[in-house]
């Protein structure tokens, strides 16, 4: 069913890789509108693309959706990430009514300052040994083709999107250690700053919690878990998994996970050899 929300926060499209589950974002976005729309990174791979072109007709349906949004009146900001991070020179400007913003402030409906970025400032792998970023890009493609046959014959038994890679990491004490000390440090940098909360992506884990006193959101990805951030009218922020709530909705026409869809390629960067730490 469509609604309409007071903000909704995507991250980690990555748009251009065959792990992008762009059909899924168009019929999300065809469904949920928002008074402001927040593109917090990773929109456009630019890793990915630098390797080799790949770009569906769906992608190019994502970039016409929402700029359509924009021409409609709704507010929309760019935050480049580390994936998209050739846009940050353009930080400022405006193009077909969408701002390029380094970073954002977002007051909600009951009063709260978040502060708004991507997240890979925080990420040490990101910022400091790069080829080790990139490494692991290319070990998370393959788990993530993998991934795309599992779902495959999930689809012709009947059963629902999976994520390998997701419940892979989530077992990994490392993985699990790096997105607790990530939350923890973004939450930190809020508090310092003087907001009282941050809302971010890059590590592919949707979340809304309180982090010692500090709000901590983080928009989660549209290449595993097929999830959003929003805000209601009143202030209130939610998690949405897509493919939980059109399943449940008569009126949603959900694509098919697989196929022409290839479940993958989110650039993940690696926080040590054994250990993606799932940056995008």
């Amino acid at each position: 069913m469509s609604h309409r929300y007071r903000t909704i926060w995507l991250s980690d499209i990555h748009l251009g890789t065959s792990g992008c589950q762009a059909a899924f974002l168009l019929d999300f976005l065809k469904h949920n509108e928002s008074d402001t729309l927040y593109l917090v990174g990773d929109i456009i791979d630019g890793w990915q693309l630098k390797k080799s072109w790949y770009w569906k007709q769906a992608h190019n349906d994502v970039v016409q959706k929402v700029l359509r949004k924009a021409r409609k009146g709704t507010r929309v900001v760019y935050v480049p990430g580390n994936h998209d991070e050739a846009a940050r020179q353009y930080t400022g400007l405006d193009f077909g009514g969408i701002a390029i913003r380094g970073e954002a402030e977002h007051h909600t409906a009951d009063g709260k300052r978040l502060l708004i970025i991507h997240g890979d400032e925080f990420d040490g792998v990101i910022q400091h040994v790069k080829w080790l970023a990139y490494l692991g890009d290319s070990l998370y493609t393959v788990i993530l083709e993998l991934n795309r046959h599992v779902n495959w014959l999930r689809q012709k038994l009947g059963r629902p999107y999976w994520s390998l890679s997701q419940y892979l990491k989530h077992k990994v004490k490392n993985a699990v250690n790096f997105i607790s000390d990530f939350e923890h440090i973004l939450a930190a940098e809020a508090r310092r700053r003087g907001f009282d909360g941050v809302i971010c992506g890059h590590i592919h884990k949707a979340e809304v919690k309180d982090i010692d006193g500090i709000v901590y959101g983080n928009c989660g990805d549209w290449v595993e878990s097929l999830s959003a951030l929003v805000e209601h009218h009143d202030g209130r922020l939610e998690v949405l998994y897509w493919t939980h709530l059109a399943a449940q909705s008569s009126s949603a026409t959900m694509p098919q996970p697989v196929a022409d869809i290839d479940i993958a390629a989110d650039p993940l960067s690696a926080h040590s050899s054994e250990e993606h730490s799932a940056c995008a």
